[in-house]
């Protein structure tokens, strides 16, 4: 059964840019909620990221659909007055606005949850709202850079950024989750409450384990490109096709059943080189080296083919035009302006009814006006 609208009724105020407020502003709108993105008169500067739109940005596209868009000038006594409106009768405040920016403006949540106890705050920011990163400006990449996630990514000779903005993305979830966590305990005590997020947490929650190699392992893992540093074997192998295979395997069961199955050699499974995981860790050219002479014999159908059989779990090394045309991947149609785009499914199945549109700039402005003025 799909989800279906499980946070209908609930009104979100999203003063967003970007993508990590945005993308957590898109799954609350999926789930169902009310959400009014706030924008500057100029618009979110993503708006502006490219043209693939008929001349509006798909960037901006896959992060908006399903919210209303309503632009508000902060240094209009007006505008101020009509967010301060809204944020009263809203359930959810959501921000990724610079550390101090509302607190400036008088939207701080001393005050707000003055005027609406009920108020769930949550504020984005790259390092905080206290301590010794606050204030200091952010990006994804940046953020990437500082947390030493770079610094496990890519191949030997040069760190490397992930390819897709893996701190805004992550923090988006984060702050989805402790939205709906803060929704849970509303319902238990009547009362909201003010959510901190920073993209840096985030990113040192996400890098646990290389922190705990360097502070108890001896050191951090290295880079090693599509090899995994801390399972062997785990990686990417040469095929016949000059193609690759990506194979995984995680236990000692399984490396029995692939010395057996898959490279015929089932002696090597009682080779004490390769015993246990660390073993095979510090033997790792030796293993590569066998599994390259026999997979080097065979097409990649063929070795996947072999690998499914013996129930090793596997994978081929896809393109983005590979994964635009993959049997598995499931689409979805939105609509921005006169233009219907087709993007990746929503991983949790909802309601097939959700809203589809992505706004144009101001577009519901008058209607939440009117709304909201009265």
């Amino acid at each position: 059964m799909a989800l279906d609208r499980e946070l209908d009724g609930i009104l979100v105020v999203s003063m967003e840019q970007a993508v990590a407020a945005p993308y957590c502003g898109l799954l609350l709108a999926d789930a169902g909620a009310r959400v009014i993105k706030v924008e500057r008169p100029e618009g979110d500067f993503a708006r502006r990221y490219d043209r693939g739109a008929d001349g509006n940005s798909v960037f901006f596209a896959w992060l908006n659909r399903g919210k209303q868009s309503i632009c508000i000038d902060m240094n209009d006594d007006e505008d101020t007055d009509l967010l301060r409106t809204m944020l009263s009768k809203a359930d959810v405040f959501l921000s990724n606005l610079a550390p101090g920016a509302l607190e400036r403006r008088g939207l701080g949540w001393a005050g707000l949850s003055k005027d609406n106890p009920g108020l769930i705050s949550c504020s984005i920011s790259g390092y905080g709202r206290t301590g010794a990163g606050a204030g200091k400006k952010a990006y994804d990449f940046l953020v990437q850079g500082e947390s030493g996630l770079c610094s496990v990514t890519g191949i030997e000779a040069q760190p490397s950024r992930v390819g897709i903005s893996m701190a805004d993305i992550s923090t988006g979830l984060t702050a989805f989750s402790a939205i709906l966590r803060a929704l849970i305990q509303r319902g238990r005590t009547g009362t909201g409450t003010d959510i901190d997020i920073s993209m840096f947490d985030v990113l040192a929650d996400w890098m646990n384990m290389p922190l705990l190699s360097h502070r108890y392992l001896g050191g951090a893992p290295p880079r090693l490109g599509l090899t995994h540093a801390l399972i062997a074997p785990y990686g990417a192998f040469p095929v016949k096709d000059a193609d690759q295979v990506l194979l995984a395997v995680q236990s000692n069961r399984e490396w029995t059943v692939f010395c057996e199955q898959v490279l015929g050699q089932p002696e090597l499974a009682k080779d004490k080189r390769f015993a246990d995981n660390p073993d095979r860790i510090a033997n790792r050219d030796q293993i590569h080296e066998i599994i390259d002479g026999v997979f080097s014999r065979h097409s990649r159908q063929e070795v996947m083919q072999k690998l499914d059989d013996a129930r090793i779990a596997n994978a081929q090394l896809s393109s983005v035009a590979d994964l635009s045309s993959h049997d598995f991947l499931r689409n979805q149609t939105i609509q921005f302006g006169g233009t219907s785009l087709k993007m990746a499914e929503l991983p949790v199945p909802t309601n097939a009814n959700r809203p589809c549109q992505v706004p144009i700039l101001d577009e519901h402005g008058p209607l939440i006006r009117q709304e909201f003025n009265k």
